[in-house]
C-alpha cells in the first residue's frame, strides 16, 4: 500500500469518535486499495469535514453538498460496518 493510502487509512481510524472510526476505518480497509486517484482525493477531502457533519450525511440526517455528493460518498453511505446487518 502506498504512503497516501496508508495515511488515509490511519486518519480514517483515528477521527475521535468510536462510531466514525469504525465506519470510516472499516470503509477504508475495504475500499482504499481499489480507489482511483480521483476517489482518493474525494475521500481525503471528506476526512477534512467535521465529524458531526460526516455522520449526518452518512446516516441520512443531512444531504451532502454537491462537491461531496460523489461516488465515494454513495459507497460510504451504502457501507455496512457489520456484514449481514441492514
Amino acid at each position: 500500500m502506498d504512503i497516501r493510502r496508508k495515511r488515509l487509512r490511519f486518519r480514517s481510524w483515528h477521527r475521535g469518535t468510536k462510531e466514525l472510526d469504525l465506519l470510516l476505518g472499516g470503509f477504508a480497509d475495504l475500499e482504499l486499495a481499489g480507489m482511483s486517484e480521483d476517489d482518493l482525493g474525494c475521500f481525503e477531502a471528506l476526512l477534512d469535514v467535521p465529524e458531526p457533519t460526516i455522520y449526518a450525511w452518512v446516516t441520512g440526517d443531512g444531504a451532502p453538498p454537491p462537491e461531496f455528493d460523489t461516488d465515494v460518498m454513495r459507497r460510504l453511505r451504502a457501507f455496512k460496518v457489520w456484514p449481514g446487518r441492514t
